[in-house]
């Protein structure tokens, strides 16, 4: 997904609200800059998971939640975890301490270069790993990050939303800036943290 391409189609319906709430917010800070000139940057950011994450599963997104299973079936020694959907969409991670350093690049960066970097009409910059991962390996990978030896059930009556969601990050790589935390050693990172919290 470019930047260019925010609007260009429906909003996929299991995640309107949310898009709308973040949307509002870039067209706000776009007006700010081309009719009072304010130098607002915005970013639109990838799914983000990290320590501090929401580990509700009621109200979570997908790697905390994950976690939050995976870690209740090993406390309760069930032998597998329930996983929605058929665990076939591909999703882009990144750790929230790579998108704090990205955030502080990007308004370090001069005006020029920031804005010059940008597509006409274009005034916000997508923050990105640039590498999806499916679902089901996700899955896997927490696993046996985690260590849990049961079973994967992939509930299919629930839904799997949009196909694939990534991010084009071009811009940003051009202006020298990539991911340090890999997935699997932020994974690592997550869990610890939520070990020590229960």
């Amino acid at each position: 997904i470019k930047e260019s391409e925010l609007l260009s189609g429906p909003l996929e319906s299991t995640n309107e609200a949310y898009a709308i709430a973040k949307i509002c917010g870039l067209i706000q800070a776009k007006y700010l800059r081309l009719e009072h000139g304010i130098d607002v940057r915005s970013v639109m950011p990838t799914n983000l998971y990290g320590p501090g994450d929401n580990f509700d599963l009621n109200t979570s997104h997908v790697v905390p939640a994950l976690l939050s299973k995976f870690r209740t079936a090993i406390l309760e020694q069930s032998s597998n975890v329930t996983i929605w959907g058929s665990g076939s969409p591909r999703r882009e991670f990144l750790h929230v301490k790579d998108f704090a350093e990205a955030c502080i690049e990007l308004v370090d960066q001069p005006e020029s270069t920031f804005w010059g970097s940008l597509p006409e009409n274009v005034f916000h910059m997508n923050v990105g790993s640039g590498q999806d991962i499916a679902i089901s390996e996700l899955a896997e990978l927490i696993k046996e990050i985690t260590g849990f030896e049961g079973s994967l059930h992939f509930d299919t009556e629930k839904p799997d939303g949009t196909p694939k969601k990534l991010l084009d990050v071009s811009i940003l790589r051009s202006l020298g800036w990539k991911p340090r935390i890999h997935l699997r050693e932020g994974l690592k990172d997550t869990y610890e943290y939520l070990c020590a919290r229960s």
